[in-house]
């Protein structure tokens, strides 16, 4: 049987110009890559943003991303595209800071807490494919924004116990906040003041005034509720950010730091799971052989009840459909350093204040690194496969600030596609033309409808 090879843009025969790669920075980043990059471990030169150095091999990787970490900070661009919407969380933090908000944060994502939040996982999902099927047979589904609902749905049960929920419009408003989440204006891209507006986040502004304010209200309620009855507050995440401490302190997290800290896991949550399962939604409706085989181990494990803890174990090839769905389209296509100081990877010198990069999009592509690696293939994340390299599989980052929410993520992922695979089936609306996009996550251009029938 033909192999199915997932959509991509064909990489360039040569690099663009300076002018049109910022151009193509602004739209979409997928088109810049060469056939150089898929082949070589490093490349450095210069841009229009200043000198920049794209890192392939594992061992630079490792070397940037984890032994030398202190020296490789995240770089102006990224905190001025992201700190407009998620504040001074996780994600944006740097310095002592960060490290405060890490120490007393990682009591939230141990495994027992994790496995923790499978219910709501599962009840999320379950009320989609019921919602699904009473829209009768082969109804037509934009699958990437329900996948959003779905994901947002979860978190929402997870960090606010329902409460978004609640509020029907919040649902409708909270999708526009995620899709104007890391929307970069040539002003961010040349390190123009903060002060001096951005047409691009101002047309997003009554979004994200509505979003940020119905956050702050359910965060207020539950600091009251906390105040007056501790007993009487969810066991959700939001009651664990407010009791979360720095072990080396005692100290309690500021109550603006827990809510820049509730917009990251809504935005990176929702937009990372959502976008993968939309992709493997996808990437199943191509591959008969592979659906046959999710098919064959979710009726085995799950039959059509709800998914819980002892499940996620036994649901093997469904990982690896996740796996190899990360592989081709990462969540973080790119990720980005500053050099502090003048350093060297790869017999490369780095000058100090430039730019480095890997980009998972190339690296989990790279022909040095993987057999057939423009194909869909599961069987790669298999147990028995052939071993593959710490640092030639990204999805989540490296190092000191590899993704918190990691384990959260593969778990939702794993618990809502084996429950919607199990009772029902998802095709592409035939004549649909699909390519990969680069936002702040990989999306379906143009979005990704298809048709859902009960099996």
């Amino acid at each position: 049987m033909t192999a199915f090879i997932p959509p991509a843009p064909v990489p360039l025969a040569r690099p663009l110009s300076r002018l049109a790669g910022a151009r193509q920075l602004l739209t979409d980043p997928l088109g810049m890559w060469t056939h150089r990059h898929f082949d070589e471990w490093v490349l450095s030169g210069k841009s229009l943003l200043g000198h920049i150095t794209i890192v392939s091999d594992p061992a630079a990787i490792r070397a940037f991303m984890v032994d030398r970490a202190a020296n490789f900070v995240k770089d102006d661009l990224q905190l001025r595209v992201l700190k407009p919407s998620l504040g001074e969380g996780l994600f944006t933090a740097d310095g002592p800071a960060w490290k405060v908000q890490r120490r007393a944060l990682a009591g939230l994502f141990t495994p027992r807490t994790v496995a923790g939040f499978i219910p709501g996982m599962a009840a999320a999902a379950a009320s989609l494919v019921d919602r699904w099927t009473a829209r009768g047979p082969r109804s037509l589904l934009q699958v990437d924004r329900e996948m959003t609902r779905l994901t947002l749905d979860g978190l929402d049960r997870s960090i606010f116990s329902g409460g978004l929920s609640r509020d029907r419009a919040a649902v409708h408003e909270a999708q526009g906040y995620f899709a104007a989440l890391g929307l970069v204006d040539p002003l961010d891209l040349f390190g123009a003041p903060a002060w001096i507006p951005r047409i691009r986040r101002l047309a997003a502004r009554p979004v994200t005034k509505f979003f940020d304010a119905l956050v702050d209200k359910l965060i207020g309620e539950r600091q009251a509720l906390i105040a007056a009855d501790p007993a009487a507050a969810p066991r959700d995440l939001l009651t664990l950010l407010f009791e979360a401490r720095d072990p080396e302190t005692g100290d309690a997290l500021p109550v603006r730091i827990v809510r820049d800290n509730v917009l990251t896991f809504l935005g990176a949550g929702t937009e990372t799971t959502s976008s993968t399962l939309a992709w493997a939604l996808y990437l199943l409706s191509q591959d008969h052989d592979a659906r046959a085989q999710i098919e064959a181990e979710v009726d085995a494990v799950l039959g059509t009840r709800e998914a819980n803890a002892d499940d996620i174990p036994k649901l093997v090839y469904t990982r690896a459909v996740i796996d190899e769905t990360l592989r081709l389209y990462p969540t973080a296509p790119l990720v980005q350093r500053m050099a502090v100081a003048g350093d060297t990877l790869h017999g490369v010198d780095i000058p100090a204040g430039s730019t480095v990069v890997f980009a998972p999009w190339v690296l989990h592509r790279h022909r040095k690194l993987w057999d057939r690696p423009d194909e869909f293939d599961p069987a790669r994340f298999m147990p028995g496969a052939k071993p593959i390299d710490r640092f030639a599989y990204l999805p989540f980052g490296a190092g000191p600030r590899i993704c918190i929410g990691a384990s959260f993520a593969l778990q939702e992922a794993v618990v809502s596609l084996a429950m919607i695979v199990a009772r029902l089936r998802v095709n592409l609306l035939a004549g649909a033309t699909v390519m990969p996009e680069h936002r702040i996550t990989l999306r379906p251009k143009g979005g990704l409808p298809m048709l859902a029938t009960v099996r």
